[in-house]
């Protein structure tokens, strides 16, 4: 189908502000860009609060959000998306306080180390550390420390999908993964990344200089870091995946999903036609994004 009225007005005004393309800057410059976008106003929660925990590298920020005051709430790590090189716990404020309104979990979101500064496994090892912290302590913030899921946007569902094959080798339980259009693969040869290359907010050349930024030559068959790698997804936490037609990541995201199925995981996908990359995160902007919001509440909260 074309593309969302709303989306299509969103795109032509990115055009119109003339900012380059991030192959063709630093990390600086794309960060300033990235914070220049007008954030949703967030909802009202019944808990917000910033902790730090222990990290491989010194303290880890996290920031709570809980729309409850239980103390035995489903707990789910959430790592923000930006190519690994952009944003923030402060830019994902928004999405994560939809996440805890919509879920009814606690929320953790985390301060991962960025890249090109810290690439791979730094911001992975952050995101273990994390989940990890989490599966034992999760009761001191309010959390069930038996129900710990993992999702994520973009950049972040990739961190998602890396901590969730972690822990099943190293058997650490997780309850559920939500992965929104999850970036899975830095070979460039599916259909989607092909016919949307260009013009529909995230290109082909942006994803080749996040991956580059994010993961070392050295890494790039670690499944880990591209978890399109691994042979095994058996064993995993079952999956909801979310992805968007005008998306060069959408082929990825929905061969994830058919192979963790193939696989036995219970996995689930949605494709929202008409929408772009990012628009579960832009919903002044893209109205669209509401009936993905619809189902963190219908298909994701009865899971955790």
């Amino acid at each position: 189908m074309p593309v969302d009225a709303d989306i299509a007005a969103m795109l032509l005004a990115t055009q119109a502000a003339g900012i380059p393309p991030l192959s063709e800057g630093t990390a600086e410059q794309a960060r300033a860009n990235y914070f220049r976008a007008p954030k949703p106003a967030g909802d009202a929660l019944a808990r917000v609060e910033d902790h730090v925990i222990p990290g491989p590298a010194g303290d880890i920020a996290i920031r709570i959000y809980a729309d409850s005051d239980a103390t035995d709430l489903p707990v789910m790590a959430f790592f923000h998306g930006g190519g690994w090189v952009l944003s923030s716990i402060e830019g994902h404020d928004s999405l994560a306080r939809r996440l805890a309104s919509r879920t009814g979990a606690l929320v953790v979101s985390v301060e991962y180390r960025l890249a090109p500064e810290h690439p791979f496994p730094a911001p992975h090892d952050d995101c273990w550390a994390v989940t990890t912290w989490l599966a034992e302590h999760a009761a001191s913030l309010g959390g069930d420390p038996s129900r710990v899921s993992v999702a994520g946007d973009s950049a972040g569902a990739n961190l998602a999908a890396g901590i969730a094959l972690r822990a099943r080798d190293e058997g650490l339980p997780l309850t559920y993964q939500l992965l929104i259009y999850p970036c899975t693969d830095d070979r460039q040869t599916r259909p989607s990344m092909v016919d949307n290359a260009s013009g529909y907010f995230l290109s082909a050349a942006d994803m080749a200089w996040f991956w580059d930024g994010f993961v070392p030559a050295e890494h790039r068959d670690n499944p880990y870091a591209v978890p399109a790698r691994v042979d095994d997804l058996t064993g995993l936490a079952p999956a909801h995946i979310q992805t968007a037609e005008y998306d060069p990541l959408r082929d990825e995201g929905e061969e994830w999903a058919a192979r963790l199925t193939a696989a036995g995981t219970p996995a689930t996908l949605t494709r929202f036609d008409g929408a772009v990359h990012g628009f579960i995160a832009r919903w002044e902007q893209m109205a669209g994004a509401l009936a993905a919001h619809d189902e963190f509440a219908e298909v994701v909260k009865p899971n955790l």
